[in-house]
C-alpha cells in the first residue's frame, strides 16, 4: 500500500466526511452461560444468588463471545482454561494475551470490511481500545500486519471506554474534512473478558455479566459514500464521575459500574439543553437511533427519557442480545446494522462512558 494517493478524477468529494462500510468480528467461544454458572457459585448469599439469576434472565443478552483460551471441549473456568483454579491470572498474563489476541480480532474485522469495501490506499489509521496495553502499540501491530506504508499516520484512542468509537470516528471525520485525499481506516477492538475479577459482591458481578469481546473496522473519507457524518457532540454529566470507573489492579482491570447509571442518563436526557445538542432541531421520534448497547437498563432509560417508539432501539437491542456489551466496538456493530437497513431518515448515534459522559454524532444517508 505504499506510494502517493492519486485522486480519481471521477471521485465526488464532499465537505462532509462519509462512512463507506463497516466490518465486524467476534471470537468463536460463547461464554455467557458459563459465566452465569460461575458467578452464581461465587455469590455466597442466597438472596444475592437469586437476584443475580433474575437479572441475568432479564439482561437482554443471549450470547457473549470471548478470546479466552480453553482446554478442548471446555470453558475458560474448567481445567486447562484461562480462569481455572483458585487464583485468577495476573495483569501481566492478561496483557500478554491481549497483545496476541487483540490484533488477530482487529484483523478479522478488517477482513470483513474488505469484503464490502476495497481498503484502497490507507493514509491514516485510527484505533480505539481500552482493554489492554502493549508497545509498540496495537496500531503499529495492525499497520505492520496489513502491510501499510511506514508513512501512514496513526492515532491510538486509549482507555476512553464505551464511547471511544465516537472519539475514533471524530478523529477520522476531522482528517477527512481537512484532507480531501485522506482514506482513514478506523478500528475498535476490545477484549473485555480478559478482566474477570474475583468477588462475592453482586454489583461487580452484574457489571461483568454485560461485557464481551469484539472488533469493528470502517473506512471514512471525503469521497461520497452511503452515510454522511454531519456533526459531533459531547457532554460530561455533572456530579457523576464516580459512576463508571476503571482501576488497574494486580489481577486485571477492575471496573466499577454503578447501578445508578441508567437513572443518571435518563435524568440527563430530560435536560432541554442536552436534548437540543443531541437532536440538533430534529424530533426524537423522527430520527433513527444508533445507541450504544451498554445494557438493557441503559437502553430502557434512553427510550423512556426521550419518549421513543417501542421499536426505536431495535438495532441496539439486537446487538446486545447477540453479542453483549463490547465496549467501544458495540456502537460500530449497531451502525453496521443501521447501514443494512433501508431507512432514509437522518440518525443519531449516542454512547455513554466514564465521566459520566455522553458522546455521539448525527448522520444521514448521502444523496
Amino acid at each position: 500500500m505504499a506510494g502517493a494517493t492519486v485522486l480519481n478524477p471521477e471521485m465526488r468529494v464532499s465537505p462532509r466526511a462519509h462512512l463507506h462500510a463497516i466490518g465486524t468480528a467476534v471470537p468463536n467461544l460463547d461464554v455467557h452461560q458459563d459465566f452465569i454458572a460461575w458467578a452464581t457459585t461465587r455469590l455466597a448469599d442466597r438472596h444475592a444468588r437469586a437476584l443475580f439469576q433474575r437479572m441475568a434472565a432479564r439482561s437482554g443478552i443471549t450470547h457473549r463471545w470471548s478470546v479466552l483460551p480453553t482446554a478442548r471441549g471446555g470453558s475458560p473456568i474448567t481445567p486447562g482454561g484461562f480462569y481455572f483454579g483458585n487464583r485468577l491470572p495476573s495483569t501481566a498474563a492478561r496483557m500478554k494475551l491481549y497483545a496476541e489476541k487483540a490484533p488477530e480480532l482487529a484483523l478479522a474485522a478488517i477482513e470483513a470490511l474488505a469484503d464490502k469495501e476495497p481498503l484502497g490506499e490507507i493514509t491514516h489509521l485510527v484505533v480505539a481500545s481500552c482493554t489492554g496495553f502493549v508497545a509498540p502499540g496495537i496500531d503499529q501491530i495492525i499497520a505492520r500486519k496489513l502491510g501499510l506504508s511506514p508513512s501512514v499516520e496513526r492515532t491510538l484512542v486509549g482507555f476512553m471506554g464505551c464511547y471511544a468509537a465516537v472519539a475514533a470516528l471524530r478523529v477520522a471525520y476531522h482528517i477527512a474534512r481537512s484532507e480531501p485525499l485522506a482514506r482513514v481506516l478506523v478500528v475498535t477492538v476490545e477484549l473485555s473478558t480478559l478482566h474477570l475479577v474475583e468477588t462475592q459482591e453482586i454489583e461487580p458481578m452484574l457489571a461483568m455479566l454485560q461485557f464481551a469481546d469484539g472488533a469493528a473496522a470502517a473506512i471514512v473519507s471525503a469521497e461520497e459514500g452511503p452515510i454522511a457524518i454531519d456533526r459531533f457532540f459531547a457532554a460530561t454529566l455533572p456530579d457523576s464521575s464516580e459512576l463508571i470507573q476503571w482501576h488497574i489492579g494486580d489481577s486485571g482491570f477492575e471496573m466499577h459500574l454503578s447501578g445508578k447509571v441508567p437513572g443518571r442518563i435518563a435524568q440527563a436526557l430530560q435536560d432541554p439543553a442536552l436534548r437540543q445538542e443531541i437532536l440538533h432541531q430534529c424530533a426524537a421520534d423522527e430520527v433513527r437511533w444508533a445507541v450504544h448497547a451498554g445494557g438493557r437498563s441503559i437502553l430502557d432509560a434512553v427510550e423512556g427519557a426521550l419518549d421513543l417508539p417501542g421499536d426505536a432501539l431495535d438495532a441496539s437491542r439486537a446487538i446486545l442480545d447477540s453479542f453483549g456489551n463490547m465496549s467501544s466496538a458495540t456502537l460500530m456493530f449497531v451502525m453496521e446494522d443501521m447501514m443494512r437497513r433501508d431507512d432514509p431518515r437522518d440518525g443519531v448515534a449516542l454512547a455513554f462512558g466514564p465521566g459520566l459522559a455522553a458522546e455521539g454524532f448525527n448522520f444521514s444517508r448521502a444523496a
